[in-house]
This record gives C-alpha cells, sequence and structure tokens, in this order.
C-alpha cells in the first residue's frame, strides 16, 4: 500500500472519529439530555455513526475534493 493512499485511511479514520464523537455527543444531549443512560446511548450511536461515515468519506471524498478543485482554482 503506498504512502499516499495510507494517509487518506488515516485521515479519514480520524476525520470519523472525530466528528461522529462531536456530532452524536451533541444530539443526544439535545435530543435526551444527561440522563443515566447517556453515555450507553451515546457511544452506541457514535459506533453506528462511524460505521456509516468513514466508508462515505472514503468513497465520496476523492469525487467531492476534485469539484473543489475544479471550483477553486
Amino acid at each position: 500500500m503506498n504512502v499516499k493512499l495510507k494517509r487518506k485511511i488515516a485521515f479519514a479514520l480520524s476525520m470519523g472519529v472525530v466528528t461522529t464523537g462531536i456530532i452524536s455527543f451533541v444530539l443526544i444531549a439535545l435530543n435526551v439530555g444527561f440522563s443515566g443512560t447517556f453515555a450507553l446511548v451515546w457511544l452506541r450511536s457514535w459506533g453506528i455513526a462511524y460505521v456509516v461515515v468513514v466508508p462515505a468519506i472514503l468513497l465520496i471524498g476523492p469525487a467531492l475534493q476534485a469539484q473543489i478543485d475544479r471550483l477553486i482554482r
């Protein structure tokens, strides 16, 4: 596996952890509040979101980056 591909995968995994963690935390806090089950609900939601987002970053990211590169020269 070449270095460029490793960087893309590492970026997708890292960005997935950060973004899904923040968004799921905020949305669970707003919709459920800080109840006794908050941590369990948040971790479950975070895990599901991560599994969905990482492949999306890897699949959609390159096409989106190409579009942005065409728009901004």
